[in-house]
């Protein structure tokens, strides 16, 4: 008897799990709800920052206070767009506010991801069990994500600072070698379904190696939008340059041979950024390449209005990927390993 007791709790748990929506797999945890982050810090930190660059150059100072409130939401936004991600129960959502400031305040955009996915798994746990469900459901989300918040966030704050530092200082001794690496990277990563915005935020990546990243993030949305204009014509141009390449994932699973062009772009335009132009960029928007344009406004951000910046920023963000993409495309098409319609996106 109790050995058929002990097969059946497992069942009954898993069941209790899928009830509440709580399913433990990297997909939830580390596309879907990083994928969230990114728009939470797009919707503060990075459009703070874009409000900051333009209230800077044209002397409003109205807008440079309204970055300040933008940036000074960073961990709510955080914490509530995690939490939305995994499904989360309204009391749970609301909740997860207070998590992810403290997340970020403790542990920055890491430590308000670990903080947000624990509170709010705990708080899913517990919603509407109780007769005192207004109670219970807060307090268990805000006390398990700040338990997290303040024992893991400080050490994976420095863990990711030392990182991010690490990868800055070896781009400055190396600017060709991790010129290529970093491009082509953190250019891959934003076109596969996680984020490349939040990686760099995480990070902390700013100086050359942002501008790197800002290269490679440019060459795969530009040069997927130009290397795939026959198939796509001027809406799948303006979807992949201005909006994102991730559209082209679908195509990469089938045929990945198409994602070499754009890749050895970025390895090319990488380290035209960082050795030849010195770009420089920002960590809320290293990540971003031609997505609204927040790419080239980050570099913007970084760097004084110089000649030489400027010929750097159009070069490397938008005219050779636009130029190098479609020749590398040219023979791989000519030898079959990219066909008609292996472009193809549903619009």
């Amino acid at each position: 008897m109790g050995t058929n007791k002990e097969k059946r709790q497992p069942g009954k748990f898993k069941t209790f799990l899928e009830r509440k929506s709580i399913h433990i797999s990297a997909k939830v945890y580390f596309v879907d709800a990083m994928g969230a982050m990114a728009f939470g810090l797009f919707a503060t930190l990075l459009i703070g920052t874009i409000f900051e660059t333009i209230g800077d150059r044209a002397h409003i100072a109205w807008l440079v206070t309204v970055a300040s409130w933008c940036k000074s939401a960073t961990g709510p936004a955080l914490g509530v767009a995690i939490a939305y991600a995994l499904k989360a129960p309204v009391l749970v959502l609301l909740s997860a506010a207070a998590v992810g400031f403290a997340g970020n305040a403790l542990g920055g955009p890491v430590g308000a991801f670990l903080a947000a996915v624990v509170g709010t798994e705990f708080g899913k746990l517990v919603s509407k069990e109780t007769p005192v469900d207004i109670i219970v459901t807060p307090c268990v989300t805000i006390l398990m994500g700040g338990l997290i918040a303040s024992l893991a966030g400080p050490a994976v704050s420095a863990l990711m600072n030392g990182l991010g530092a690490l990868i800055m200082r070896a781009t400055e001794l190396r600017p060709v070698l991790m010129g290529i690496i970093v491009s082509v990277v953190v250019g891959m990563v934003l076109t596969l379904p996680i984020s490349s915005a939040a990686l760099c935020v995480m990070l902390g990546l700013g100086g050359i190696a942002a501008g790197a990243a800002t290269a490679g993030c440019c060459a795969q949305m530009v040069g997927f939008a130009v290397m795939s204009f026959r198939e796509n014509k001027w809406g799948g141009l303006l979807a992949q340059g201005l909006g994102t390449s991730m559209l082209q994932m679908g195509n990469i699973v089938k045929n990945p041979r198409v994602w070499i062009p754009p890749t050895l772009c970025a390895a090319i335009t990488g380290p035209i950024a960082a050795a030849i132009f010195r770009l420089e960029s920002i960590p809320a928007a290293a990540g971003m390449g031609t997505c609204g344009l927040v790419g080239p406004l980050g570099v913007m951000a970084a760097m004084d209005g110089t000649p030489k910046m400027w010929i750097g920023l159009v070069l490397v963000c938008i005219v050779l990927p636009a130029l190098i993409t479609p020749l590398i495309a040219w023979p791989l098409r000519r030898i079959g390993w990219i066909r008609e319609n292996h472009l193809k996106l549903d619009l």
